[in-house]
């Protein structure tokens, strides 16, 4: 059974259609990655399937169990198995990096707040921010604010990682380690893993599948690894995007 079921999802700004009928799958363990041109609505579908919008038609479902026809407290049970980095990491920048990681354990658990502190190191040592704990925001890199926001998506321990543009910002180096840094927590956490991304580094060094959405004709116009893509699709547009920077 998929992780991830997306069907016959419409999505639509008041009456503009921004992508229609899109229908795939994220299967267990995949590191799926939603790609195409700026502007096709790449974001928009996260946001759908993380519940934040609803879509004008269609269905998102994580392992069999619908989520939008879902009651408050089915979809709260869903939503406690997703972890979340947003582009710029979305750090509170008034709190400390613990502080901000201790969020969400704060609101969703019991735990008592020794323990909080503990899980709070643990999720900064894993992504490489071990005795950064104290640090504000302002006062570490953009890749470090890109990995302490991982640490406060992961801190619920979730089965699902969801990340928008996580190379956005950030310079060739800090974008490769990052991408390490993913593939090293799915392989040690098991996690499912869903992308939005133009940055074809990323996409050819850890994407295991992948959708293409299409700006003009609004849908999927590609679906499969992205290896296989870059070498059996032939549609031009999707050759186009796979090859950029090869010309000249």
């Amino acid at each position: 059974m998929p992780r991830i079921d997306v069907r016959d999802l419409t999505m639509m700004y008041g009456d503009r259609v921004i992508q229609h009928d899109l229908t795939f799958a994220v299967e267990p363990g995949e590191i799926f990655v939603i790609m195409g041109p700026s502007g096709t609505g790449k974001s928009t579908l996260l946001r759908h399937m993380i519940g934040l919008v609803p879509p004008a038609r269609g269905e998102v479902a994580y392992d069999g169990a619908s989520f939008w026809t879902a009651d408050a407290e089915g979809r709260q049970r869903l939503l406690r198995r997703i972890g979340v980095l947003y582009q710029q990491g979305a750090l509170w920048s008034s709190r400390t990096l613990a502080e901000n990681i201790a969020l969400p354990l704060e609101e969703f658990t019991d735990l008592p707040p020794a323990l909080v502190r503990e899980v709070v190191s643990l999720k900064l040592a894993l992504v490489g921010l071990g005795g950064f704990d104290d640090f504000y925001p302002s006062e570490i890199s953009g890749g470090m604010r890109k990995r302490a926001g991982l640490a406060r998506a992961m801190a619920l321990d979730p089965d699902i990682l969801f990340f928008d543009e996580p190379s956005s910002g950030l310079d060739p180096i800090s974008s490769r380690r990052l991408d390490d840094l993913i593939l090293e927590l799915r392989e040690s956490l098991g996690a499912t893993v869903v992308i939005v991304t133009h940055e074809l580094a990323s996409i050819f060094a850890i994407g295991t599948n992948a959708v293409f959405l299409d700006d003009e004709r609004k849908t999927i116009i590609a679906a499969g690894p992205p290896t296989k893509l870059l070498q059996e699709c032939r549609d031009e547009k999707v050759r186009r995007f796979l090859t950029r920077g090869e010309r000249g």
